[in-house]
């Protein structure tokens, strides 16, 4: 039968050749790499790319997940960001700050939770994590108190502070007297160095001391001070500084 004069026959492509676009394409999506390899196997760049999903019309979006990148700096610092910063961003709209938002807060109450059903004494990681997500990455000094009870689970966690880059003024007799206000058994503290370096200061020794003293006075355990930057964690308790 002769065939239709708008077809045409084309050479049959080796096996391979044809089979290779499809295998490649589907490999290289960060999808099917998430559910082939987990997500730990995934760039941060990849990571946004799905939770962005299409992005919106008009932008790629692969360049707006290394937009997000560049402009925040790390994964952690666009996570730690206020919503007006995504304000200015191409390919980011309100619906999907409103998503990324709500997903840092499920990431921070997760955490919280995990700190409230073991002793914290007993999960170091999980209190550096939570308090390095809450602070590490926050642009100005913040003193944050996690209200432990007899057990070492978490009460509630509070910024007791908030300061400049370079300057922070806290009130022992203020977390004194909130530590009696919710019957707190024990403390932990910690403030963050927006300049990434951990190592304490003389004045961050110093409030530890009257902190801790003044705590003790209403039979209230200090157990650890931290001092938190974007990668690393220093503990007062660790240093045997406690």
């Amino acid at each position: 039968m002769p065939l239709s004069s708008d077809l045409r026959l084309l050479p049959k492509a080796p096996e391979g050749a044809r089979r290779r676009p499809a295998t490649a394409a589907a490999r290289d999506m960060p999808r099917e790499r998430l559910f082939g390899l987990g997500p730990a196997a995934l760039s941060d760049t990849e990571l946004i790319a799905i939770f962005l999903g299409s992005g919106l019309p008009g932008y790629n979006v692969f360049e707006v997940a290394r937009s997000l990148l560049a402009r925040f700096g790390s994964l952690r610092a666009m996570l730690d960001a206020a919503p007006s910063e995504f304000d200015d961003i191409r390919g980011i709209g309100p619906a999907k700050t409103a998503v990324l938002l709500a997903v840092i807060e499920m990431a921070r109450r997760a955490l919280a939770e995990r700190a409230r059903e073991q002793p914290l004494v007993d999960s170091v990681d999980a209190v550096q994590d939570y308090v390095r997500l809450l602070i590490g990455t926050r642009p100005y000094e913040v003193f944050l108190c996690l209200f432990l009870d007899a057990r070492h689970r978490l009460i509630d966690s509070e910024e007791a502070a908030r300061g400049s880059l370079t300057r922070l003024a806290v009130y022992p007799r203020e977390i004194v007297r909130r530590a009696l206000e919710i019957n707190a058994a024990s403390l932990v503290v910690a403030h963050n160095h927006p300049s990434g370096a951990v190592e304490p200061s003389a004045s961050d020794r110093q409030l530890t001391r009257v902190l801790r003293d003044a705590l003790a006075l209403i039979d209230v355990r200090l157990v650890d001070h931290l001092v938190v930057g974007r990668q690393d964690v220093f503990s007062f308790a660790r240093a045997g500084w406690l």
